[in-house]
């Protein structure tokens, strides 16, 4: 059965930091992503790592700033994210795939989803 279990969210004040985490189990991935959803938004992709070679994608909104990371050995993803701004105010969702033909931040190509943690930035 897989899992994908997100921990680390929570309130900061703009220009802080948070670390997020995804914990999975019952798989593997080749592509493993966060998105976001702030309320009355689309869901967006934020980030993406290619796990087998490591390689990297980032919104141009968060690059500079946020940092996708692995541990295989943990098989846990993270983001780490800085200077956080008020509008990075979301639910933030960690999202797998076994695929190769995936657009990192489409949804809809990823099968495999996190419940989801809460990111409130505030000034």
């Amino acid at each position: 059965q897989v899992q994908l279990v997100e921990s680390g969210g929570g309130s900061v004040q703009a220009g802080g930091s948070l670390r997020l985490s995804c914990t999975t189990s019952g798989g593997t991935y080749r592509y493993m992503a966060w998105f976001r959803q702030a309320p009355g938004k689309e869901r967006e992709g934020v980030t993406a790592i290619y796990t087998r070679t490591a390689a990297t994608y980032y919104a141009v909104a968060v690059k500079g700033r946020f940092t996708i990371s692995q541990d295989n050995a943990k098989n846990t993803l993270y983001l780490q994210m800085n200077s956080l701004k008020v509008e990075d105010t979301a639910t933030y969702y960690c999202a797998a795939s076994s695929f190769m033909g995936v657009t990192w931040w489409r949804a809809a190509d990823f099968g495999y989803w996190g419940q989801g943690t809460q990111v409130t930035v505030s000034s």
